[in-house]
């Protein structure tokens, strides 16, 4: 397989979400022989509706080609989606019609935690999701897995000065929350129902320096347990449905020009 030509994607719904949005992208499918359930069949259908190549292989051969990930009997070889840039976030705010919500995810490595995080933005409507280029997990075959489709639903943005883009969000009216265990404010008393970009940190060392000074405001999500932090990703889903809580007209407690 050329990796440095095709994109290799697996995964019931990661493949499904391609097909939806542009079938024209496929090049080939890889099926578990013996696999018969009623998804699976939907897809190669429409994979041989298009005249797409189908090879029927072991079990084995789709390990080896996903490296042991959890394929689900299915892998196709793709052409790349073009890659989000920061003209995609100006166009994206530029454009909308109500208050963006956003997530600036800062160095987040893991690609499980990027793949939640991605699934879990589509699912509270987020507008895009931003990371800076360097020291971040990008997409990979991982990561659309776990996203589960979201991955071709949600622009993910790498940025080159996560801190520019963020003083850049500010001058566009966006208010900066940032998520950080040693804040004395809580997520639940902070007004999130503007321009909105929720800011988390990387899985070991938080928000780094930089980042959390550019943030308007700092919260935590309040641990009532003997757990010292949340994974990220579960942070993430916590301070977003938070914020769609309040955006849905719910009462909030602390307006932000409180602050």
């Amino acid at each position: 397989m050329d990796n440095s030509k095709y994109e290799q994607i697996y995964g019931l719904h990661a493949v499904q979400q391609v097909i939806a949005m542009d079938i024209s992208r496929v090049y080939e499918l890889w099926v578990q022989e013996g696999r018969c359930d009623a998804k699976l069949q939907i897809i190669l259908t429409q994979i041989q509706q298009q005249g797409i190549a189908i090879h029927t292989v072991p079990r084995k051969t789709l390990d080896k080609l996903t490296q042991n990930g959890h394929h689900q009997g299915i892998v196709i070889r793709c052409q790349p989606r073009s890659l989000e840039t920061q003209q995609t976030l100006e166009t994206c705010i530029a454009t909308l019609t109500i208050p963006p919500l956003l997530l600036i995810l800062d160095e987040v490595q893991d690609p499980h935690n990027l793949g939640a995080c991605l699934r879990t933005a589509d699912a509270a409507g987020v507008h895009a999701v931003v990371i800076p280029k360097n020291r971040s997990c990008g997409l990979s075959g991982i990561v659309r897995k776990v996203a589960s489709g979201a991955a071709d639903t949600i622009p993910l943005i790498p940025v080159t000065n996560l801190a520019t883009t963020l003083r850049w969000l500010q001058q566009q009216g966006v208010w900066l929350v940032g998520a950080d265990s040693h804040s004395q404010i809580s997520l639940f008393e902070t007004s999130l129902t503007g321009p909105l970009a929720l800011v988390l940190g990387s899985e070991g060392t938080g928000l780094r320096r930089l980042t959390r000074e550019t943030c308007d405001v700092l919260v935590q999500i309040p641990l009532l347990g003997t757990v010292p932090s949340l994974n990220v990703s579960v942070a993430a889903g916590i301070c977003l449905y938070e914020a769609v809580r309040q955006r849905c007209g719910l009462s909030h407690k602390t307006r932000r020009d409180d602050h």
